[in-house]
């Protein structure tokens, strides 16, 4: 009998694998695949689609519906927020996205491919013409080190180099390149020397003239210096398309919240301390998309922003610091995958200078094992918006607090959290290998957020079993939507199949539910199966799913 771990670590987990069982079971697909896809986008099937729903609304019930309660014992005043993608482009200028939401970005001058300069160290150890480079030497003691000899070198640039790197110098002009490399190692030319520094003298075919330069991690060829690159995506309001009508599409969703915080107060009777939430989708134009859905062009994101009065704001920052990781774990993301880390006073944004911190929660995807990749970000983001929005808008924006007798801009502490990143962490998560089953793998979510609740099988197409299972299915959807009927193959290839896509419960109509009105309920994590009236099922998964 196989039983689930507490928790696998994901450096031993295939990326590959999961994006296989992704795409087999109904979970993610490239988008526009039968076109040859399009970087950075992604498609939800059947079962991603109700994951990521199951999410987004498992954050929205313990967020805005019933809020958790706060450092003072009182519940916490949340209220929902539903903004447009596309605002006035007075709002990006304001907030600094205009003339400040890019990255630095440089030019292959061989093969012409766009790449982050702060991304190019971490492509190029995960190239294909790289790893066959340094395969072409003797290792060294410093994994970090290559035992370079020349006519290996040469060796490689002939043939291995020619077809995975033609853009390098040392492809291109091998004897110039070398000749530069063996002056600088001076009377030992067959000797160690780091990797890095290595890469840089192969891509280098006139030292003299240009200095060290950095390899593309595609073709090897030599980058041109940084540049500035927006990343917002921009369109155009109504016929003409002039500058004139330029819009963007929104790269976050908290300027949304922002600019409608005046709104809500009139609108409602909330006070602060009290937040506004908004799930929904954002844009930003990754220059190099990657990790599957970790870092997509369009994604979805689950933000809050809470209002306080300055002198509170840590008290409120370090609440919805601890009180977010907590969440996460209740969801199945507990273990030796998922970490909290405070960030060092030289990682704070622009707007987090004077706050009382930012942490992130992060988790170990398989592609960022042993390291980690953010999940959620957590920011006192002082008042900066309020105080941009008040003087570009030209709006007064300060909140007279009765109770004290004050008037200000609130402090707000920020939750900001990816549901695209969060689905893909669930999916890692819940891949389990098990050599003892069919499927070799089973996904083990979280009952709460796994997409097929429940299935109910007949035994055998016939014999009245089909008519019975159809109508404890019926019922059971009623109550708690994905609930699958499925009477086709073997018993165990359908018990394969729900394993696959995390079912945490199959019920079996058989022989013996004909006469004694039973049937057998199989638990997937643990394999074990027990007989239960068939009138307490409705019951029995209402009490594992946690369903009132």
């Amino acid at each position: 009998m196989s039983n689930a771990a507490a928790s696998i670590d994901n450096a031993s987990k295939s990326m590959t694998d999961i994006m296989a069982l992704c795409k087999r079971r109904g979970f993610i697909f490239q988008a526009s695949e039968i076109y040859g896809g399009v970087n950075g986008f992604w498609d939800y099937g059947p079962q991603g689609a109700q994951l990521k729903k199951n999410l987004r609304d498992a954050w929205w019930q313990d967020c805005v519906v019933t809020p958790p309660i706060g450092p003072d014992g009182d519940e916490v005043s949340i209220v929902g927020l539903d903004s447009c993608i596309i605002q006035n482009p007075k709002v990006w200028e304001a907030s600094g996205h205009v003339g400040g939401f890019s990255d630095p970005m440089q030019t292959c001058r061989q093969c012409k491919k766009l790449l982050r300069a702060d991304h190019v160290w971490e492509l190029l150890r995960e190239s294909e013409w790289v790893q066959s480079f340094a395969d072409a030497f003797e290792p060294s003691d410093d994994p970090d080190f290559i035992r370079f000899r020349s006519d290996a070198a040469m060796e490689w640039a002939r043939k291995k180099g020619k077809k995975l790197a033609p853009g390098l110098a040392l492809v291109r002009n091998p004897t110039v390149t070398l000749s530069w490399l063996v002056e600088s190692l001076g009377a030992n030319p067959d000797s160690s020397m780091d990797i890095a520094t290595l890469l840089r003298h192969v891509a280098t075919e006139q030292q003299a003239a240009t200095g060290l330069v950095t390899p593309c991690p595609h073709c090897g060829g030599d980058l041109t210096e940084p540049r500035e690159f927006n990343l917002m995506f921009k369109t155009y309001l109504g016929a003409t398309a002039t500058e004139d009508d330029v819009a963007y599409l929104r790269p976050e969703t908290a300027q949304g919240i922002f600019i409608n915080y005046k709104n809500v107060l009139d609108s409602t009777r909330v006070k602060v301390p009290f937040g506004i939430a908004q799930t929904g989708k954002a844009f930003r134009n990754e220059v190099t998309p990657r990790n599957f859905t970790f870092r997509s062009r369009e994604f979805e994101q689950m933000e809050i922003e809470f209002f306080c009065h300055p002198d509170e704001s840590r008290k409120w920052y370090e609440f919805w610091r601890d009180w977010r990781m907590n969440w996460w774990e209740s969801l199945g993301l507990a273990g030796v995958n998922l970490q909290l880390r405070e960030h060092d006073a030289d990682e704070l944004a622009h707007y987090a200078k004077t706050g009382a911190g930012t942490s992130d929660i992060e988790y170990r995807f398989p592609f960022t094992a042993p390291g980690f990749g953010e999940l959620e970000g957590v920011a006192d983001r002082s008042n900066f918006d309020l105080k941009q929005h008040a003087e570009h808008g030209n709006t007064k924006l300060e909140y007279f607090d009765q109770e004290r007798n004050e008037r200000y801009l609130p402090n707000v502490i920020e939750p900001s959290a990816g549901l695209d990143r969060g689905v893909l962490a669930l999916l890692c998560e819940a891949y389990t290998p098990d050599p003892e089953r069919p499927s070799k793998i089973f996904m083990r979510f979280d009952p709460r957020v796994a997409p097929t609740k429940a299935a109910v099988f007949p035994l055998v197409n016939k014999d009245g079993m089909p008519e019975v299972g159809k109508k404890l299915q019926t019922a059971l959807r009623r109550r708690f939507g994905a609930v699958e009927y499925d009477p086709k193959q073997s018993i165990g290839k359908r018990y394969a199949r729900m394993d696959e896509v995390g079912c945490p419960f199959c019920f079996t109509i058989d022989g013996e539910t004909l006469t004694d009105q039973t049937v057998t309920v199989r638990h997937r994590d643990t394999l074990a199966q027990e007989r239960i009236a068939i009138d307490k099922v409705e019951g029995f998964l209402a009490e594992k799913l946690g369903v009132s």
